[in-house]
C-alpha cells in the first residue's frame, strides 16, 4: 500500500487494486471538517486524476460515531464580511466539484453521524452505503441559520427530490438509515461497521475490475445533463443573494455563538 502527503486529519492511501480511500481522521470531535482537511480533499482528487492507476475512492470517517459531523463551527467565527460568505460556498463548490469530476467512481462508506458538510460529501459521491446506525441531515434551521448553496440544493433534489430536502431542513430532522434507503439517500444499508468495510471493499474490487472509460463516460455525461449554465468569472452566482442574507444575519453569528456556548439559540429573523 502506498500512502500520498497528507495531514493527520485526512489520510489518504492507494493500494495495489488500485483503490484508492479517504479517511476524515478526527473522530474526537465527530470527524468535523476543518478548511484544510476540505483543501486536503481536492488535493487528493488531483494526486487520483493524475494517477491513471487508481480505478475507485473510497472515503470515510474514523471511529464509530460518525462519517462527519460536518464543518466545524469554529472556522465560522472570523466570517464578518460577505467575502467571507460567497467564498466558503464557492469554495465548497469546489471541494464537491471536484469529487464529482473524478474520472474514478466514488464510495461514499458511512457510519454514525452524515450531516451538513458531512452529508453534502457523502451526497457528491457516486454510490453511499451505510450502517443501521447511521443518521443524515443538515440541520441548520435549528442550529446555526446559515443555508445550503444552489449546488447542494439541486445535488439534494436531484437525489431524493425537492419536497423531502424541504422536510429534512426545515424541521432540522436527522434521517435514520432505513428512511434514507427508502428514499433513495443511500443505495445499501448494512448491519454494523464491520459489515460495513467488508461490502465496500468487496464493492469497490469490482468497480475497479470494470470498463473504466464507461464509467468516466456515464459519470460525466450525467453531470453535464445536471450542471447548470456556466456563470462567467466574476459575475453574480444564482442564490448570492440568499447566502449573503443568511450568512451575514445576526441570526447567523447568534446561531454559531449559541452552538458554541451549548444553549438554544434566540432567533429574529434579522
Amino acid at each position: 500500500m502506498s500512502a500520498t502527503p497528507a495531514t493527520d486529519e485526512l489520510l489518504f492511501t492507494t493500494d495495489e487494486a488500485g483503490i484508492a480511500r479517504i479517511v476524515l481522521n478526527r473522530p474526537q470531535a465527530r470527524n468535523a471538517l476543518t478548511f484544510a482537511m476540505y483543501q486536503g480533499l481536492i488535493t487528493c482528487c488531483e494526486a487520483i486524476a493524475g494517477n491513471p492507476a487508481i480505478k475507485a475512492l473510497v472515503i470515510t470517517g474514523a471511529g464509530e460515531k460518525a462519517f462527519a459531523a460536518g464543518t466545524d463551527i469554529a472556522q465560522f467565527r472570523s466570517f464578518s464580511t460577505a467575502e467571507d460568505a460567497l467564498g466558503y460556498e464557492r469554495f465548497m463548490d469546489k471541494v464537491l466539484g471536484s469529487l464529482e469530476r473524478l474520472r474514478v467512481p466514488t464510495i461514499a462508506a458511512i457510519a454514525g453521524a452524515c450531516t451538513g458538510g458531512g452529508a453534502a460529501i457523502a451526497a457528491a459521491c457516486d454510490l453511499r452505503i451505510a450502517t443501521r446506525d447511521a443518521r443524515f441531515g443538515f440541520p441548520i434551521a435549528r442550529t446555526l441559520g446559515n443555508c445550503l448553496s444552489q449546488g447542494n440544493l439541486k445535488r439534494l433534489s436531484g437525489l431524493i427530490g425537492p419536497a423531502r430536502v424541504k422536510d429534512i431542513i426545515f424541521t432540522a430532522r436527522l434521517v435514520g438509515a432505513e428512511e434514507a434507503l427508502a428514499i433513495g439517500l443511500i443505495g445499501e444499508m448494512v448491519d454494523d461497521r464491520a459489515a460495513l468495510t467488508e461490502r465496500v471493499d468487496t464493492l469497490a474490487q469490482l468497480l475497479a475490475n470494470h470498463a473504466p472509460l464507461t464509467m468516466h463516460a456515464t459519470k460525466e455525461g450525467l453531470r453535464r445533463l445536471a450542471e447548470e449554465e456556466a456563470v462567467a468569472e466574476g459575475a453574480p452566482h444564482p442564490g448570492d443573494d440568499l447566502i449573503l442574507m443568511c450568512y451575514m444575519s445576526q441570526d447567523f453569528r447568534e446561531g454559531m455563538e449559541a452552538f458554541l456556548g451549548k444553549r438554544p439559540p434566540n432567533w429574529t429573523g434579522r
